[in-house]
């Protein structure tokens, strides 16, 4: 079939006719808001389903009996919908009676009679935590869950190349003193990647000492919580290099020893990293003060390396709309943690291989491209153009886990495109 032809397609006044929500049209074939957005308003089929998306929509339209008039274009397009032109009563046809070829409920891996799926409002990124049940255990024979406690090790670290691109990054800024910011949302695996790094200076032997200002409950002010100021990061540093050393009182004695403590390290073949998490909260005055800390030097050599790491509102206070801030916008770069996106089936790959289980008998085929569009997101008043996708690492263990408890306790022999968009 042509693109012409799947681009002409209007399903907008038939969903009106058989008045049919977006929502439930979306539920009915195992497509998210977004995806059915897409294909109601401007004909946009998924990218790597199209025949069994194609096959759903004829199914739905053809029980919910919608008029003749709509057959000519979507038998144009492609869509099976056969010996349905006859009648315009809502009457649905006997199932193997739709299309011009039967539907093959076998390629959907289910038993026979599974049990009803109970489907969810509609979700956010923001899933909470789901443990997989005992059940959904059993079903698959599984000796524990996938994702739980599923970074032990640098072989767990999943490496998409995105993710790689920012693991050498963050070797870069420890080992010539760069300033960064890692931005990222919850879930994405900043953390994990700082971890890396961590792990791999201690498996290589690396001459870095990285250095973590610890601050409970920190925020931008303190009415909400406590602030992080300059004087606690030279705490950290000194702490580190030298933790029996007494810090000077007065501010101006205080960091001239600490970059005295930074040169003598440096000189001794060492590379520091300044690592601070959840930077968004940080106050602008702190921020403002990096570059105070970037320009700590021997000679022409800098002593110190910054990593900011935190949420997609970091990205905005490092943003041209912070005059206040300039010096240092200018001159930190800025990295986005990216979604997995087409590197979802290599990711769920490794998680089930790390517990010795073949990803294929849990997963169809088709389950990837439904998790895909079910964690594209359109923002409250927003059009497709805003569109976004929260295909990250914590979002997706969280959906897969659900979707496989709700396969299990329905009997399901896989957790396919129904399962996904029903769960």
């Amino acid at each position: 079939m042509s693109a012409t032809n799947l681009q002409s397609i209007d399903l907008a006044p038939v969903l009106a006719e058989l008045d049919l929500s977006l929502g439930a049209f979306a539920r009915a074939v195992g497509l998210s808001k977004g995806s059915a957005h897409r294909l109601v308003k401007h004909g946009a089929w998924p990218a790597r389903t199209v025949a069994a998306a194609q096959e759903r929509v004829s199914r739905l339209l053809a029980t919910k009996g919608a008029a003749p008039a709509h057959w000519a274009a979507f038998k144009a397009a492609g869509l099976h919908v056969g010996r349905v032109l006859a009648t315009t009563s809502r009457k649905a046809p006997p199932m193997d009676q739709i299309g011009e070829a039967p539907f093959d409920a076998a390629r959907c891996a289910v038993p026979a009679t599974p049990g009803p799926l109970v489907e969810t409002p509609e979700d956010n990124m923001l899933l909470e935590c789901t443990p997989l049940t005992e059940q959904a255990k059993k079903a698959w024979s599984l000796p524990r869950s996938p994702f739980l406690d599923d970074v032990s090790s640098r072989d767990d670290v999943f490496a998409s190349p995105a993710m790689r691109r920012v693991r050498a990054a963050l070797l870069d800024c420890a080992m010539h003193h760069g300033f960064m910011a890692v931005v990222g949302e919850s879930g994405s695996g900043k953390t994990t990647l700082r971890e890396d790094l961590e792990q791999r200076i201690l498996d290589e032997d690396r001459p870095f000492i990285v250095i973590k200002p610890y601050t409970l409950a920190m925020e931008p002010n303190d009415v909400k919580g406590k602030q992080m100021k300059s004087g606690q990061i030279a705490e950290a540093i000194a702490h580190a290099l030298a933790p029996s050393v007494t810090l000077k009182s007065s501010p101006e004695a205080r960091f001239r020893q600490v970059h005295e403590l930074l040169r003598d390290s440096v000189r001794a073949g060492n590379r520091h990293l300044l690592v601070i998490e959840e930077a968004h909260r940080m106050p602008l005055a702190t921020l403002k003060h990096l570059k105070g800390w970037m320009e700590l030097k021997d000679g022409m050599r800098r002593l110190l390396g910054v990593c900011l790491i935190g949420q997609p509102e970091l990205g905005t206070r490092l943003s041209e709309t912070q005059p206040e801030i300039r010096e240092v916008v200018q001159r930190c770069e800025k990295i986005y943690m990216e979604p997995l996106d087409e590197s979802l089936p290599a990711y769920l790959k490794l998680k089930f291989d790390r517990i010795g289980v073949d990803v294929a008998t849990v997963l169809a085929d088709d389950a990837y491209d439904a998790l895909r569009a079910k964690l594209v997101q359109i923002p409250r008043g927003g059009t497709t153009r805003d569109a976004y996708s929260t295909c990250y690492p914590l979002v997706v263990n969280n959906h897969v886990a659900r979707a496989m408890n709700a396969a299990a306790a329905a009997g399901w022999a896989k957790v396919d495109a129904q399962v996904i968009a029903g769960s």
